[in-house]
């Protein structure tokens, strides 16, 4: 199951889930003068950088709105990008995060976990009920794909909504999400103990960190925030089980940490190396 080998993955090369949100503004000059056609220029850097990470990084994201940006070429540039990264026996996410129903969901379903843009992952919203995302469970009932479910998300705008109480109890909406995707969840436990059916859990928030951990013990976790929007590695320490059961999400943080180099340009991916090397370090000094 893909979630077994998520889970294997992370144990033998630690939380880091390196963010391929690629803009051209991220990318050297050289590169760009060196390559005319925009996908050839989004794929050669990000070729590079995992070419150099990959002893290091379980999983990639690769956020689509980046490569959506720059048309059918941008696009061209995500399909390679997914395809090496399996081709080179890693796994890789798509960051879509759709939201739809019924046909819509199918279509969504096809194209990326069958079509051009195959992933092993994808982020999926649930927000607008949650036979958007029953379309999706027969691909998780074979085994082959994953989900990750946006429950409580990284930016300030998530106490807009989804904090609001739903309960006489007191219960925010998160955790109604949360609790129904759980119950979904548990009916299809890899032999790591992990549900393919995963949380998108933002580690900017820490309060209710522990809470949330114990709360899901059986849900893997997406977690985004670190870094660029504040969270260190301790806090996004309570959202682990035991060093695993979580990935953490860096992009920028990653893939421009070369600007801070007089020498960066010339060697990016060497610096993208020692962005992780030293997020891995300030995980692994905290988790539990």
């Amino acid at each position: 199951m893909i979630i077994d080998r998520l889970y294997r993955e992370v144990g033998k090369k630690g939380n880091v889930c390196l963010g391929l949100d690629t803009h051209l503004d991220y990318v050297p000059t050289k590169i760009k003068e060196k390559y005319k056609d925009v996908d050839e220029i989004l794929f050669q850097f990000n070729k590079r950088i995992i070419d150099e990470t990959i002893d290091l990084v379980p999983v990639y994201k690769l956020q689509i709105a980046f490569y959506e940006a720059y048309g059918i070429r941008g696009l061209m540039a995500y399909k390679r990008t997914l395809e090496y990264i399996r081709s080179n026996k890693s796994l890789a996410i798509g960051d879509i995060k759709r939201g739809d129903i019924s046909s819509t969901a199918e279509m969504y379903g096809k194209a990326h976990f069958e079509g051009d843009f195959e992933a092993d992952f994808i982020t999926i919203n649930p927000y607008m009920g949650f036979d958007s995302i029953s379309p999706y469970l027969k691909y998780i009932e074979g085994g082959q794909k994953g989900i990750f479910v946006l429950v409580r998300t990284s930016n300030p705008g998530a106490r807009d909504i989804q904090y609001l109480k739903v309960s006489s109890e007191g219960n925010r909406l998160y955790y109604h999400v949360g609790d129904r995707l759980n119950e979904m969840a548990v009916k299809y436990l890899g032999n790591c103990g992990y549900s393919p059916i995963g949380m998108v859990v933002g580690g900017t928030h820490t309060d209710e960190g522990r809470e949330i951990r114990n709360r899901y013990k059986n849900i893997f976790f997406l977690i985004p925030g670190y870094g660029h929007q504040g969270a260190t590695g301790k806090d996004v320490a309570l959202y682990l089980n035991n060093g695993n059961g979580g990935i953490v999400n860096s992009s920028r943080g990653i893939i421009t940490a070369y600007k801070k180099y007089e020498d960066g340009a010339e060697k990016f991916e060497k610096y993208a190396r020692k962005a992780v090397l030293k997020m891995k370090e300030d995980i692994e000094g905290e988790r539990l």
